[in-house]
């Protein structure tokens, strides 16, 4: 009796899973085209970018046309720059933390 109980659930789970698979794939595509136009920021956006992150994070809670992440970028290039910049608020943190005090 177990085993039917057991596999009935497994049967079960199975066809959920399967619906929700399908449900998900229902999603309309975004069309970010119009978001796309002007200039396309690199490497050095990028980094400029990270740098100022906090500052835009602070920004984008009281305005709508304030964004960390540039839209329009060039892909790993700009994600690169990114990173490195916005990673030198935290080598930066580390920095002072580690002093010893005397």
């Amino acid at each position: 009796m177990k085993a039917l109980i057991n596999q009935k659930g497994a049967i079960c789970t199975v066809f959920i899973m399967v619906g929700l698979l399908l449900l998900t794939s229902c999603a309309n595509k975004e069309v970010v085209t119009a978001c796309l136009k002007g200039h396309t920021y690199g490497f050095w956006g990028g980094l400029w970018h990270g740098i100022i992150a906090p500052v835009d994070l602070i920004g984008m809670l009281f305005r709508n046309d304030v964004s960390v992440f540039a839209q329009n970028n060039n892909g790993a290039w700009y994600s690169f720059g990114f990173l490195i910049g916005s990673g030198g608020w935290g080598f930066l943190g580390s920095r002072s933390s580690g002093k010893r005090r005397k």
